[in-house]
């Protein structure tokens, strides 16, 4: 420990003092007339260049006379006597610059180019040819220094091998490690493609409050905060539910929301406190319907992200083509538990000794539905790894679910599990107020022996009682979806600014 503080300490001198040289440069330099000029415009990006120029042979490139304009980040740097090489980086690529003295203007080349330091952005106006190592190269004819940088980049551009430094300074990630920036690039064209995909279907964007009076839609402890002018306290949303199903009650069929969600609990690899969703809701339509919805949007994605409906995520390959399994939590509990009888899951006693061995702490005011989930997230979940649709959750834990018709203890509900994740949840929506009511009702018993408060949401019933139509909703976790297509493990890895503790 002792030898790793020492370490540290040695290198926070060194970028200590790599950074009081760098400002005396600057300083040299501001003195000499540099203002971190505004008036650089490139006319082509380097990935553009590449692919324009990548089957152009150097003859043809010398009677072509390309002339360039580009701007980025010098990342490389080898200086030759009166000739150097360097790489420039901008937000699509990489291509080498070629720089002679006899080029440039006088002086130039020893008192001001052989000055500047990687990781200063460039901007360069050369013309494109070919190295004796065939490499595609731009020849400097102008360069200007645009952004004077004082901290030296991280060595070598071969990645942050430091996951705090990483996560907590993530445009030092994105510099250094081009599989982060592919990551995050293809973070947005998945979500374009959801709306995309959203849009085609006749569904209507909406926008809801993320500043809620009362926390509700899902079970969550909430991030309060507190408006001065009001003199309220109010609660970062833990989901938008209520609010999107009132707008169904409004007139609208067909609504989703890509949204950004709030839940004052755990971190781990698959949980961010701050987290985005996406919602939907269409009138006339149950449960099975947001089945086959989403098998449909999977399809869809992976279709068009990679043009294959097989995509590998850690040891597994996964398969979107095919149609997706359907089975109940009693059939999966069964499934993976072989010394549990179906007879077992209608016991109390029986499901109390379940527990009891699976060392699951058990709360005197659970029903038989919560034995059932403990039991089902502790010995199902994570072996759930081709992509499964588990329905028939008792009615206990699915307050805003309507009842089967044909067993009123279970409900219209299921949730997507891929690679041992819950993905997603959907379920035919409780619009009967009456039973919503005597729901929250018993929602709130149960919180007010555990020592919690429940809030109740008198306003959502009175939105209920001029009523909702036969509705559907689905809910899908985008965060650990992305996890999945980019075959990611951690869930600070496709989110910028993961929550962290402040150092």
């Amino acid at each position: 420990m002792c030898h790793d503080t020492k370490k540290n300490k040695e290198k926070k001198n060194q970028l200590n003092t790599e950074k009081d040289i760098r400002t005396r440069k600057l300083i040299y330099m501001q003195k000499k007339g540099f203002n971190f000029p505004n008036d650089f415009k490139p006319n082509v990006t380097i990935n553009q260049i590449h692919v324009q120029y990548r089957n152009e042979n150097n003859l043809n490139l010398k009677i072509k006379n390309v002339q360039v304009k580009i701007a980025g980040r010098m990342t490389q740097k080898r200086i030759m006597g009166k000739s150097s090489f360097f790489l420039l980086q901008d937000a699509d690529g990489k291509i080498q610059i070629y720089v002679t003295e006899k080029k440039l203007p006088i002086n130039f080349y020893s008192n001001q180019f052989k000055q500047w330091n990687l990781g200063d952005i460039i901007g360069v106006i050369g013309n494109i040819f070919r190295t004796k190592t065939n490499e595609l190269t731009i020849y400097a004819t102008k360069l200007q220094l645009l952004t004077k940088t004082l901290r030296p980049l991280p060595n070598k551009f071969n990645g942050l091998s430091d996951s705090e430094i990483k996560y907590r300074q993530r445009y030092l990630d994105l510099i250094s490690n081009k599989t982060s920036q592919k990551i995050f690039k293809k973070r947005s064209i998945i979500l374009n493609t959801i709306r995309n995909f959203m849009l085609e279907k006749n569904f209507l964007e909406v926008e809801t409050p993320m500043m809620h009076h009362l926390p509700g839609g899902a079970t969550a402890r909430p991030f309060i905060t507190y408006h001065n002018s009001l003199n309220i306290n109010l609660y970062l949303r833990i989901a938008p539910e209520l609010y999107l199903k009132k707008l169904i009650i409004g007139g609208f069929n067909k609504i989703f929301e890509i949204n950004r969600n709030f839940r004052n609990e755990g971190l781990s690899t698959r949980h961010n406190p701050e987290f985005t969703m996406l919602e939907l809701y269409e009138t006339y339509a149950n449960y099975e319907d947001m089945m086959q919805f989403i098998e449909n949007l999977l399809k869809n994605i992976t279709q068009k992200i990679y043009n294959n409906n097989t995509i590998q995520y850690k040891e597994y390959t996964l398969d979107f083509s095919k149609k997706f399994r359907r089975i109940t939590m009693h059939q999966a509990i069964l499934l993976f538990n072989k010394d549990i009888k179906l007879s077992d899951l209608e016991n109390k006693n029986k499901l109390k000794k379940i527990l009891t061995t699976l060392k699951i702490n058990i709360n005197e005011n659970w029903t038989i539905g919560h034995y059932i989930i403990q039991i089902f997230e502790k010995t199902v979940e994570k072996k759930l790894i081709e992509p499964t649709f588990i329905t028939h959750y008792p009615i206990d834990v699915s307050p805003l679910a309507k009842r089967n018709k044909d067993n009123t203890n279970i409900a219209d509900r299921f949730e997507l599990f891929i690679a041992g994740y819950e993905i997603g949840n959907g379920f035919s929506e409780l619009n009967d107020s009456i039973d919503q009511k005597e729901r929250f009702n018993e929602q709130r018993l149960i919180k007010k022996h555990n020592n919690n408060h429940f809030f109740y949401d008198e306003d959502y019933i009175t939105a209920l009682e001029y009523g909702l139509p036969p509705t559907a909703g689905l809910g899908i976790g985008i965060d650990r979806l992305i996890m999945l297509l980019t075959n990611q493990n951690c869930i600070k890895d496709v989110i910028l600014f993961p929550t962290l503790r402040p150092l």
